[in-house]
């Protein structure tokens, strides 16, 4: 087995370590489900319950890729502002990283005085919370660079226009993808928490309704789920990337 097998298959081996782990620890201290649901109760619970769980995560799914849809179109238009002028990154960037840090928990309440309940604030909180990661990787992209870079293309007679859209920008992909990767995580944790606030579906809405239940193991499931949608949807952009930016991974695939 070669190197780059061995680094495919870490991430299982590891998984499954530790699912043997947890699984032993609750059947050592015989710890109650309603309280810590092993492996196996959580698996029973998806068996259990897969056409609620498909329901809600189908919801969640589509209402986090709507957010998150906004937040690229956003983030990108507004990094590539923000990095296409000095002026624009030292006025506008110290503002995103203000709003960046409002706690966007803080800020579902006001959606739902604004919106209702329903779709709405699973969509704007989603979006919120992910656009930041994209505009500020597009920002630094652009910002950062060379000089030199730029002063040669600007004796060779290209524009600022030029350099930014041709050079610029695809110098800045790796960076974009880098800020999907974690901007998507970032949406489904947005979605989940206005469900859990102002929903009346979706994963989030299903997980406060069953600990408010005290069934931890259909809570737990939904931790998976959203886990697992979170994980695919990384590994796309992923893939993605590394298809579209093998020029930025030269040294990563050397053995």
């Amino acid at each position: 087995m070669n190197k780059k097998q061995i680094e495919r298959w870490a991430p299982v081996v590891l998984g499954l370590v530790l699912l043997l782990l947890w699984q032993a620890v609750c059947g050592l201290f015989r710890i109650d489900d309603y309280i810590f649901p092993s492996p196996y109760t959580i698996a029973q619970a998806m068996a259990e319950f897969s056409a609620p769980l498909a329901e809600a995560a189908w919801k969640t799914f589509w209402v986090t890729m709507l957010g998150f849809g906004v937040s690229i179109v956003v983030g990108v238009l507004l990094g590539f502002l923000v990095g296409s002028s000095r002026l624009a990154y030292a006025a506008v960037y110290p503002l995103l990283v203000a709003f960046n840090a409002v706690p966007k928990a803080a800020i579902v309440p006001i959606l739902i005085v604004w919106f209702g309940i329903g779709i709405g604030p699973g969509v704007l909180t989603a979006f919120l919370i992910s656009f930041f990661p994209i505009t500020v990787n597009i920002a630094t992209g652009l910002a950062t660079l060379e000089p030199e870079l730029e002063d040669v293309l600007r004796v060779l007679g290209a524009k600022r226009w030029d350099v930014l859209v041709k050079v610029g920008l695809p110098r800045s992909m790796p960076y974009f993808y880098g800020s999907l990767k974690v901007a998507i995580t970032l949406a489904f944790v947005g979605t989940v928490l206005a469900e859990m606030t102002a929903g009346d579906s979706g994963i989030g809405y299903l997980m406060q309704s069953a600990g408010s239940a005290q069934r931890m193991p259909l809570a737990f499931a939904g931790l998976v789920v959203i886990g697992a949608m979170a994980m695919a949807m990384y590994e796309l952009f992923s893939a993605i990337e590394h298809r579209t930016t093998a020029w930025a991974h030269r040294g990563s695939n050397a053995t």
